[in-house]
C-alpha cells in the first residue's frame, strides 16, 4: 500500500495538486454513485435519506440549508421521494404552509443501507493510510479549506 511517506517529493505546483485532487474527487463520486445506484437511489436522494437519519421533523427549507441546494430542488426530490414511499410530510402544528420531513421504514432501511455502503467505501480508501499520514491529510485538508472560506469572506 503506498503511502505519502514513500511517493518520491517532488516540488508540488498548486495548479498540479489542484487538478489532482479534483480528479479524485470525480472518481470517488463516480464510484460511490455505482454503489448507491445498486441500492435503486441517486446521490441526491441518498443524501436527503441520510440527512433526515440525522435528524427527522425538518422542514423543506431546512434540508435545503443543509444539503447546500435550492428550496424548489429539494421539493421536487423530495416529491419524488414522498412518491416512491421514502419519505413522509407531516404537517406542523400552528404552521399551515410547513410539513416535517420523516423517513418510512423503507426510506430509514434505503439511508442506513446507503450509509453502510459509504462507511464501507471510505473504509477500503481512505481507512487503508497509515494513521500519521490520514491525520496529516485531515490538518491539510482543514487549512484548505480555512483558506477557501477566507477567500469567500474578503
Amino acid at each position: 500500500m503506498p503511502t505519502a511517506k514513500a511517493m518520491p517529493q517532488a516540488a508540488a505546483e498548486p495548479d498540479r495538486v489542484w487538478f489532482r485532487f479534483m480528479r479524485l474527487h470525480q472518481r470517488m463520486l463516480i464510484q460511490m454513485t455505482a454503489r448507491i445506484r445498486r441500492l435503486g437511489l441517486s446521490i441526491p436522494q441518498f443524501d436527503l435519506l441520510s440527512t433526515l437519519t440525522e435528524q427527522e421533523g425538518i422542514s423543506q427549507s431546512e434540508l435545503a440549508e443543509r444539503l447546500y441546494v435550492t428550496k424548489g430542488n429539494v421539493s421536487g426530490l423530495v416529491d419524488r421521494l414522498v412518491q416512491a414511499g421514502l419519505v413522509e410530510r407531516r404537517a406542523i402544528a400552528g404552521d399551515r404552509r410547513s410539513y416535517a420531513m420523516h423517513l418510512t421504514p423503507e426510506g430509514r432501511r434505503l439511508a442506513e443501507a446507503g450509509i453502510a455502503t459509504q462507511r464501507d467505501f471510505v473504509a477500503s480508501t481512505l481507512g487503508r493510510l497509515e494513521p500519521g499520514d490520514l491525520a496529516e491529510l485531515d490538518r491539510l485538508v482543514l487549512l484548505w479549506r480555512d483558506l477557501a472560506r477566507a477567500v469567500d469572506a474578503a
